[in-house]
């Protein structure tokens, strides 16, 4: 504004120079990011039950035979030889066999 109250528009052609501290805010990308890893900080300090040894083996056990058993599907599907689809099935249900035994 000028000292009659009325909007000040430059020039054509011309630009405003300001700082550029003065049209956006410095920092404010920081201090989100800076939050951001402050709330993973807590959720990740949160307790977890401790596993003996013996049930994170298991666990682990577990999940390998659950992604097999994926990976295994994915293949049947995608087989159109019936001695492959065979052969699949077959390993298909040995994994399933492991799996019930290693949840008894």
């Amino acid at each position: 504004m000028d000292l009659s109250g009325r909007c000040f528009l430059p020039p054509v052609g011309t630009r405003l120079r300001q700082p550029y501290n003065l049209v956006v805010a410095r920092g404010w990308e920081s201090k989100s990011v800076e939050a951001q890893q402050a709330e993973a900080t807590d959720k990740s300090s949160s307790p977890r039950a401790k596993l003996t040894p013996e049930a994170a083996a298991r666990n682990r056990e577990r999940e390998t035979l659950r992604l097999s058993c994926q990976q295994v599907l994915q293949r049947l599907e995608a087989t159109q030889n019936e001695r492959h689809r065979k052969l699949l099935q077959d390993a298909l249900a040995d994994l399933d066999e492991k799996l019930k035994r290693l949840d008894t």
